[in-house]
């Protein structure tokens, strides 16, 4: 396996501690797994620990905050490193919550300074070119953008206290010009998703889904875009959370009706270019990294960390998203800061392990609905980094396994696997309830046939918020 040199400082660590792991597995005798040898860290795990715990320790000579997602410390010409990036880093340093999350201030400065007086600029003079540009730069950051909200929606904050003006008031300026609506992104991932983990009554969840077929995504994502504003307080009335249902009701419509202000009564076209198709290509891209997050899923049990998500070592994800790769470790505690994901995997690697979680490599979220979409599991084999168990299967083996993983599971089997089991009779959709509607249209996709591999009981609690 080959590892890119694009990856970020961390990935190609994690990524050589995992390849060691390989090769030292074959170096043993069945007798001497390396199942039967993880009581205590081997030398290269600690040495890779130690060394992720240096570069966040800001006391540490090896410290490095993340100025960039484009560039690390090495990449960057000395001069300009001494006399405009260090400098800046320190002051910066004074401004971030954390830190090493310098890059958080980067990133708000840019769009501050670069995306706003272009999209005000195209209200004022409105030409075609500039918003075709317009288009692509917002394009290109609205990766950035949404995963530095996520870390900002998970901790209150990015910014220290003596910001806390522009921390609160920056994501009301900048979130329509990204495609986001108001506050929808908090309500719905931060008390919802994390709340139902894929589950049941997880909106988002792929559970009653054929995970390899494009009608069940088309149908995914048509319902996410079209009725979220209505289906997400009807969950929360479910819940019995008034307050949430109305200002989850409140955020979105507002944010439409802002949206639909713009476009006929001020700018149409600039409006289009600034608001209407980043929302549309940001909703799109959230409805296929969350499917690529949680198409894989345990036919056994469905309901673990480890076995409803996956860990990504690529570069989109994690080095421009701020380790969103790391998506088992992000659910096992979602308030994890984003710089400490490898350092915990490599941590819990065991459990990762006794959990037959699935880490992959040289494939980003896209990629992976892209190649599940076409049913290429060999691909997808190739990219898996076989841990615990996984070490020794052939890619035909991990292929075949893959594809059990992606099996739409009946109300029945939903009933009988999730902890949680069915819904009281109180909180039970309406009749006229959309995901009432939406479950009955799924249940018609006839089920495939499901391999069972034996079950694992070892499992970190997750810390859901």
């Amino acid at each position: 396996m080959a590892i890119d040199l694009d990856l970020t400082e961390a990935d190609v660590v994690v990524l050589k501690n995992l390849f060691q792991d390989i090769d030292k597995n074959k170096e043993h005798t069945p007798q001497n797994s390396l199942t039967d040898r993880t009581c205590e860290k081997e030398p290269h795990d600690q040495e890779a620990i130690e060394r992720l715990k240096a570069w966040n320790d800001p006391k540490s000579l090896n410290f490095k905050p993340t100025v960039f997602v484009t560039w690390d410390d090495k990449d960057i010409h000395p001069f300009l490193n001494q006399w405009l990036v260090r400098p800046y880093a320190r002051l910066a340093t004074g401004i971030v919550r954390h830190p090493v999350d310098v890059v958080f201030l980067t990133h708000i400065l840019l769009y501050l300074f670069v995306n706003l007086p272009s999209a005000i600029w195209l209200f004022c003079n409105f030409t075609y070119i500039h918003g075709v540009l317009h288009v692509a730069f917002t394009f290109w950051c609205t990766g950035s953008f949404t995963l530095m909200m996520h870390n900002h929606i998970h901790n209150n904050g990015v910014l220290s206290k003596d910001w806390a003006w522009l921390d609160l008031t920056f994501p009301y300026v900048l979130e329509p010009l990204m495609g986001h609506t108001w506050d929808s992104y908090y309500y719905h991932h931060v008390k919802h998703h994390h709340v139902e983990g894929n589950g049941p009554e997880d909106l988002s969840s792929t559970i009653r889904y054929q995970r390899d077929d494009l009608f069940n995504f088309l149908h995914y994502w048509a319902r996410f875009f079209f009725f979220i504003w209505l289906d997400l307080p009807l969950y929360f009335l479910r819940k019995n959370k008034p307050n949430l249902a109305v200002k989850s009701c409140l955020s979105e419509v507002a944010s439409l009706a802002f949206m639909y202000y713009m476009t006929f009564h001020v700018n149409t076209k600039a409006a289009v270019f600034t608001l209407i198709i980043p929302f549309i290509l940001l909703r799109l891209g959230l409805m296929v990294g969350n499917w690529g997050q949680h198409a894989l899923v345990d036919e056994i049990e469905p309901d673990s960390d480890f076995r409803s998500s996956i860990t990504l070592i690529d570069v989109p994800s994690n080095r421009f998203c701020f380790n969103d790769g790391y998506h088992t470790a992000h659910h096992l505690n979602p308030r994890r800061h984003w710089r400490d994901q490898p350092l915990h995997f490599l941590q819990s690697k065991d459990a990762y392990k006794e959990g037959r979680a699935l880490v992959f490599h040289n494939i980003d979220y896209l990629m992976m609905t892209i190649k599940l979409l076409q049913k290429d599991y060999m691909h997808l084999a190739k990219c898996l980094v076989p841990i615990g168990d996984q070490i020794g299967m052939t890619q035909q083996e991990i292929a075949d396994m893959l594809r059990t993983k992606t099996r739409r599971f009946t109300e029945e089997e939903i009933q009988a696997k999730f902890k949680q089991g069915p819904a009281p009779a109180s909180s039970k959709p309406h009749r006229w309830s959309l995901k009432a509607a939406f479950s009955k249209a799924a249940n018609r996709i006839p089920d495939a046939l499901a391999m069972s591999p034996p079950r694992v009981e070892a499992e970190i609690v997750r810390k859901d918020q």
